[in-house]
């Protein structure tokens, strides 16, 4: 399997940058020409077509969600972080509540069509050395989360874990975007099987492991205490973790 994994990575990844290439002009497009909404139509697609490149790796995205999301509210998308390939999925499958990330502003700059939409699609772009920027800039994106009635998504881990063994959440992130949506909801969410792409490291890639995103009950962040929301949260992610 790992030779064949040196055939097709080079392939995968072909693709994929290609991909960030050509939808990183037409962002530029939809947002000159369309303003937000035809931003996020070119950014929905093109979370779209980066889950649909994972095909090409023999892995099919899965979500499995049995709960029907709160609408016309703010909803707060807090899931363990496996790889980079958590992030088009839950773009596409929560499009309708416009999810927009809590990122390190280092993603900001120099990746083509990802470093755009951070900076111009409503994410929040933290200085993890900088705490006063982190704080200050959590409070902007919480608000705007709260305005608009977007989704935010938060990886509380802080980093990706590379054996799919979840890290303790750090708690200051999730509790100022909680603070300031109060009358939101959380929506925990379990990622399996992602960090298998990287099992040999940077390259070959993996081959073949389904990725499944589990999709835990919503819980109204207003209904319980910042700690006892947090420890509910963390548990029933991990608790799904395989």
């Amino acid at each position: 399997m790992k030779i064949l994994s040196y055939i097709i990575s080079p392939i995968f990844i072909l693709v994929f940058f290609l991909s960030l290439l050509i939808f990183h002009p037409l962002q530029w497009l939809g947002l000159k020409l369309f303003g937000y909404k035809g931003h996020q139509l070119v950014v929905d697609y093109m979370n779209w077509f980066l889950s649909k490149t994972l095909l090409i790796l023999g892995v099919v995205v899965r979500v499995e969600n049995k709960h029907k999301l709160p609408e016309d509210c703010s909803l707060v998308f807090v899931s363990n972080h496996q790889s980079m390939f958590d992030i088009s999925p839950i773009s596409w499958a929560f499009r309708k509540h416009h999810p927009k990330f809590v990122s390190k502003k280092e993603l900001g700059k120099g990746i083509p069509s990802i470093s755009f939409n951070l900076r111009h699609g409503g994410a929040a772009l933290i200085d993890r050395k900088d705490p006063k920027q982190a704080i200050s800039a959590l409070i902007a994106f919480s608000k705007r989360i709260k305005e608009n009635k977007w989704g935010a998504v938060i990886f509380p881990e802080g980093t990706r874990s590379r054996d799919g063994k979840p890290k303790q959440f750090a708690i200051n992130g999730l509790k100022v975007i909680t603070k300031v949506n109060k009358e939101g909801y959380i929506v925990p969410i379990t990622i399996n099987n992602s960090w298998k792409i990287f099992k040999y490291g940077k390259f070959p890639l993996g081959l073949g492991n389904p990725i499944i995103f589990t999709v835990h009950q919503p819980v109204k962040i207003n209904s319980l205490p910042f700690d006892e929301l947090l420890e509910k949260t963390e548990s029933v992610i991990k608790e799904h973790i395989k």
